[in-house]
């Protein structure tokens, strides 16, 4: 059996969620392994399921309501020993600041661009899965 990469997708939003899946696709680069998606839709969610499974990549909805994705990035960058690395998504380029801010590893902007966040998350995969090696 092939080894898969996990990623959490945390959205209030199902399409945003759907979108994430739609522009990783099975892989989001041939050098990395396929990727499962764990959906969250609340802060309490997210959570729950960085405590129960192994998350290799966690993709944050800035614009998420009440809690957005960079408060989120942050507090998990604080409370879950060996975080993942995290993608955020930002709805304004201008916003990247607010990304750094949050610690997170790297940014994308929203609506996505599939070839933009594909490579992204495979960057991110990468690291993850080296680290696990």
């Amino acid at each position: 059996m092939q080894p898969t990469a996990t990623v959490l997708v945390y959205s209030d939003d199902a399409s945003t969620r759907e979108q994430v899946r739609l522009a990783a696709g099975r892989r989001p680069a041939a050098d990395v392994p396929p990727v499962e998606f764990l959906e969250c839709a609340t802060l309490p969610a997210v959570l729950k399921t960085l405590a129960e499974h192994r998350v290799d990549v966690c993709v944050l909805d800035g614009e998420s309501a009440p809690a957005g994705g960079m408060g989120v990035c942050r507090q998990i960058k604080d409370e879950v020993f060996d975080c993942p690395p995290v993608l955020v998504l930002i709805g304004r380029p201008q916003d990247a600041w607010l990304a750094t801010w949050s610690r997170a590893d790297a940014a994308v902007t929203h609506p996505l661009d599939p070839v933009a966040f594909a490579d992204a998350l495979a960057a991110l995969v990468r690291v993850r899965t080296a680290v696990r090696a």
